[in-house]
């Protein structure tokens, strides 16, 4: 069923300059201003768009950054007033890891080698963070800012303001902000403007008074009906080269880049014997022939399993039975049963921080610093008669958990729940390529991609080889076959051996019009490069370490977004020795 999409004007603006899409957007991300002695550290976008049936979206955008607390702010466009909240990093992170792209290599040992020396084979084994509320008075000849909404989440207070629109509307609102607090600077101005002059507004956000900057969680944003999407161009003024974008998108149907190429990898590039070696790398080549304009397709399916592995209900049940429980009298059994049976809440947003509601009085522990007690409380356990902590001091601890933390938790496992369909994409962008918005819209028509990939690889043993000297063969999905030999992966992308397999533009109808097939010259690079290695192979040119000599046969990169888990799986093919 194609989903209802609301066009423009019908309570979100589209800012994007994109001429192939009308309709309205809801938008997340945005671009970080910080004191310029102290750059943010934007290496990685995570966001979560949940769509709901009535078209409203929700956004989940973590906040990464790395400086002094009173320097912190954080601002990006958004359509109306959106309702502001915090989310959990330790949701996203389990999300993450419950998400990430798998590349599963069976080997299979054909015929004998010299020796059956397994531990020299060197198998793989390792895996591919209240403002006042009033409006501002302007001078005759500056645009004007007015307060829509204003308040305090988690350890944020924010704002959000209208400007009117005009050749001075983004130094107006710096300008105000700065002068209620905001440590913003004057960068991306000229970018701003383009959103307030399409209509849109600014939210705020920077930490309480007494917040340290370990305590920034994600920030969640209600938005009225639209698409989603990300307005990456201010990012650019705090990005890394190659930022990670990671984006799940959860609706009716599978998600994709509205406005963006969809991208096929091309699988004989990446390294299977150690594919976090250079996964990025290749997605990042992959986007940069797209002209970096460009998400690969990771995982599209049903969300409701991942919701378990969000916040599983066995947890939720644990967490209210140890809430309930009566510890009157049994206050320093209390500490210990959370120190340790229930440790998995340690990980939890805000622990930390609500742990010092738990700190032994100066009676009891005269000058015990805060970082101390939260660094090592089993150090001030002593036996006694004399409780550590107090049963008032428990049930503070108990209600701010339930109110504030484990209400995050829940919230991002709600969204999966439900017969949501979940798309994960991922690209990585430089400063140059951030020029146009990210739009996401769903296809119905689009079939389920799963995150598992596999293949499987024959080591071809004989008697003048180890088996860690071997030459091989790995069988992919795709029906290529790439020869090598050892531990050498003997393919990466280059210039003449594409990153992308396939480049797409892909709409909200059909199955997408192909822009780059790069397929046939990956099958020639590929048949020409087995050539090169059954000709070395045939005159026994591989060296001491089972490698075969050859140019620029591995490709490195820089570590993936996540962890890619290679499962070896070893079957062995015997002769019978006589």
């Amino acid at each position: 069923m194609l989903l209802k999409r609301t066009l423009a004007g019908a309570g979100l603006a589209l800012a994007s300059l994109s001429s192939l899409y009308t309709p309205s957007t809801a938008r997340a991300c945005g671009g970080f201003f910080c004191n310029n002695s102290q750059p943010v550290n934007q290496a990685a976008e995570r966001i979560v768009f949940s769509t709901a049936d009535d078209g409203s979206v929700t956004a989940i955008i973590e906040v990464q950054y790395q400086g002094e607390a009173e320097d912190f702010a954080w601002m990006l466009p958004v359509a109306g007033t959106p309702e502001v909240g915090v989310s959990s990093t330790a949701a996203l992170d389990r999300l993450q890891a419950a998400t990430n792209p798998s590349y599963r290599l069976t080997t299979v040992v054909e015929g004998e080698c010299d020796t059956d020396d397994f531990d020299r084979f060197g198998f793989p084994n390792a895996s591919a963070g209240a403002p006042d509320a009033g409006a501002s008075a302007p001078d005759d000849d500056e645009p004007e800012v007015s307060v829509l909404d204003a308040g305090s989440v988690g350890p944020y207070d924010y704002i959000t303001i209208a400007v009117e629109p005009g050749p001075d509307s983004a130094a107006a609102a710096l300008e105000w902000l700065r002068e209620q607090g905001f440590d913003v600077d004057d960068f991306g101005g000229d970018l701003l403007r383009e959103y307030l002059d399409a209509g849109m507004n600014l939210v705020a956000f920077r930490l309480t008074k007494g917040a340290g900057a370990g305590e920034i969680r994600p920030v969640r944003l209600s938005f009225g009906q639209g698409l989603p999407a990300i307005p990456i161009r201010p990012t650019a003024v705090a990005a890394n080269e190659d930022m990670g974008v990671l984006v799940w998108v959860l609706g009716e149907a599978r998600a994709v880049p509205a406005n963006y190429r969809d991208l096929e990898l091309n699988e004989a590039a990446i390294n299977w014997l150690s594919p976090g070696s250079n996964y990025n790398s290749v997605v990042t080549r992959a986007a940069n022939e797209a002209g970096g304009h460009g998400f690969v397709t990771e995982l599209a399916g049903e969300a409701a399993p991942l919701a378990e592995r969000i916040y599983s209900a066995s947890e939720n049940e644990r967490w209210l039975a140890f809430r309930d429980e009566d510890w009157a009298g049994r206050e320093d059994e209390f500490l210990q049963r959370l120190l340790f049976s229930e440790r998995w809440l340690s990980t939890l947003d805000g622990m930390q921080e609500a742990f010092l509601l738990l700190k032994p009085s100066e009676e009891i522990y005269p000058g015990l610093r805060d970082e101390d007690w939260q660094s090592c409380p089993s150090c001030y356990f002593r036996g006694g008669d004399e409780a550590l902590v107090t049963l008032a001091q428990i049930e503070a601890f108990l209600s701010e958990v339930d109110t504030e933390i484990i209400p995050a938790m829940r919230d991002l496992r709600s969204l999966f729940t439900g017969g949501r369909y979940v798309t994960r994409l991922y690209t990585t962008m430089s400063p140059h390529e951030m020029t146009l918005d990210p739009v996401f819209d769903f296809n119905p028509n689009l079939e389920d991609y799963s995150n598992v990939h596999r293949a499987t690889r024959f080591i071809e043993c004989s008697s003048r080889y180890r088996r860690n000297q071997a030459p091989w063969r790995v069988e992919l999905a795709s029906g290529d076959v790439v020869r090598g030999a050892g531990n050498n992966w003997p393919l990466s992308a280059s210039d003449d051996f594409p990153a992308a397999a396939v480049v797409r533009r892909v709409g909200s109808e059909g199955f997408g019009t192909i822009i780059a097939d790069n397929r046939s010259t990956i099958d020639s690079a590929i048949s020409e490069r087995n050539d090169e290695i059954d000709a070395m192979v045939a005159i026994g040119d591989i060296d001491g370490d089972g490698e075969i000599e050859i140019t620029g046969c591995s490709a490195g990169g820089s570590a993936p977004v996540g962890a890619f888990f290679l499962l070896t799986a070893m079957v062995f093919v015997r002769r019978r020795r006589h």
